[in-house]
């Protein structure tokens, strides 16, 4: 049978099975009106006709306070959270196997409960006594850290309600499992429930919740992609297993700017960090070669200097191979294509190699002038002037478009001993003019300005 119609007083909220002209409840005439329901369909798939609470509204002019921050002391992963941890939050941390997440976060949970947060890490993978010797290993054994070894999410909940910490770290959502969801742990439907339940509760309850998240092949955190957009920062964790260098990288922050980096360098101590990364890049780089060129980039707010090398040999095969490590593979195909298109130099049977040296990843369009740089540098056996960094756009009409933040990066390169900047024409140079500038107006220009060739 249908539900009657339900008929509420404008007035005084009563409400009655049919309508009348006046409210018994507080005597007002033609205050009654039928009351709409929610939403249409059938009651058990719909909202239906019962209401909610009504939700406050406030105007954009509202004055509301910066969330305040708790700083762990660690400066390089202060300024990847945005100048500090905020309470409340959810931070999602990812990474490739054995890169340093564990490490990383235990030395986190270390700083920041001696800063006075009282701290809980439970591990899912580990036992205690594994964390308890990683700890010892890196010096932070005497850290008031309290540990737990636990994967039932409903045990982890309780603890958390009774111990009421400030800062939760779980490692990792992977191996959570929730005992209301038919799954094994790790599917996509216990990984989005384990991190429902873990981000409502540290909206609930002030807490802020880290959670690890392993990676796919591709380089992804596994599980469904609205694991991301339920918390409010994703952090991945970089690096090469050859290289000693390791990079935070901030891929979304809703308390900060994304894209922002912290540089760390792995030691038998754990992970250092390093204040100063562009001198840390370009600390193995030694006589200018051919096919070696410093590019001046902007990871998040900081300028970073890293060295690009190139190498161009004839190749045996009938494909000639083109291998990228650190930079967009597509995007060195549309350079090589412009080199040749517009410039007259052809790569044709040729074997090229492009390498970011340290490990770090770029992926701004202002690298584009550095790696034609090196290319035409391995290709014509020919070094470029000691001292020189290079950045810049590069169209795909061989025009040179002019990078933002010029005025930084050349800042950046007068600090570390650098005379010379070839950027485009056309970049707010400010202070940052103490270089010798060259600022060729197109590719051909700077082909035959710095190669002799055009």
């Amino acid at each position: 049978m249908a539900k009657p119609n339900t008929f509420v007083c404008s007035s005084c909220g009563a409400s009655f099975s049919k309508w009348s002209g006046r409210c018994e409840a507080c005597g007002e005439w033609n205050s009654i009106v039928e009351q709409v329901p929610l939403s249409a369909g059938p009651s058990s798939k719909s909202l239906g006709a019962r209401r909610g609470s009504t939700v406050t509204l406030t105007d954009l002019s509202t004055q509301e306070t910066p969330p305040p921050r708790a700083t762990s002391g660690l400066e390089e992963l202060d300024r990847v959270l945005g100048g500090g941890l905020v309470a409340a939050s959810a931070i999602l941390v990812g990474g490739d196997p054995g890169i340093g997440k564990s490490t990383l976060l235990l030395q986190a949970a270390a700083a920041f409960a001696r800063k006075g947060l009282k701290t809980i890490y439970v591990s899912g993978e580990e036992a205690t006594a594994q964390v308890r010797m990683r700890a010892q290993r890196l010096g932070l054994a005497e850290a008031p850290v309290r540990l737990a070894a636990e994967t039932n999410l409903r045990n982890i909940l309780t603890m958390l309600e009774t111990e009421k910490p400030q800062l939760v770290i779980i490692d990792s959502i992977q191996t959570m499992w929730a005992d209301n969801v038919d799954s094994a742990p790790g599917s996509v439907t216990q990984v989005r429930a384990t991190a429902h339940e873990l981000t409502t509760f540290a909206k609930r309850h002030n807490v802020s919740v880290i959670m690890v998240g392993h990676v796919t092949k591709e380089g992804q955190i596994a599980g469904p992609r609205v694991v991301e957009h339920m918390v409010d920062t994703v952090l991945y964790f970089e690096g090469e297993r050859g290289h000693q260098f390791r990079i935070l990288r901030a891929v979304k922050n809703r308390f900060g700017p994304a894209d922002e980096i912290g540089v760390f360098e792995m030691t038998g101590s754990g992970l250092a960090e390093v204040l100063n990364p562009s001198a840390l890049f370009l600390s193995e780089r030694g006589q200018p070669s051919p096919g070696s060129v410093v590019f001046a980039g902007i990871e998040g707010t900081r300028p970073v200097l890293v060295e690009l090398q190139a190498l161009v040999a004839p190749s045996p095969h009938s494909q000639p191979r083109r291998a990228v490590v650190g930079w967009d593979g597509a995007r060195l195909s549309m350079i090589l294509a412009v080199l040749e298109a517009r410039c007259g130099i052809p790569f044709a049977g040729l074997d090229v190699y492009l390498n970011v040296a340290g490990g770090l990843k770029i992926s701004e369009p202002a690298a584009d002038l550095a790696v034609a740089a090196a290319l035409l540098s391995a290709r014509e056996d020919v070094a470029l002037p000691p001292e020189t960094v290079v950045f810049g756009e590069i169209s795909l009409s061989g025009a040179l478009r002019p990078a933002s933040q010029t005025e930084n990066r050349l800042k950046e390169a007068r600090k570390l001993g650098f005379t010379a900047a070839i950027a485009p024409a056309g970049g707010k140079i400010g202070s940052g003019g103490g270089l010798k500038l060259t600022r060729p107006a197109d590719l051909t220009g700077f082909v035959g300005e710095i190669f002799g060739a055009g």
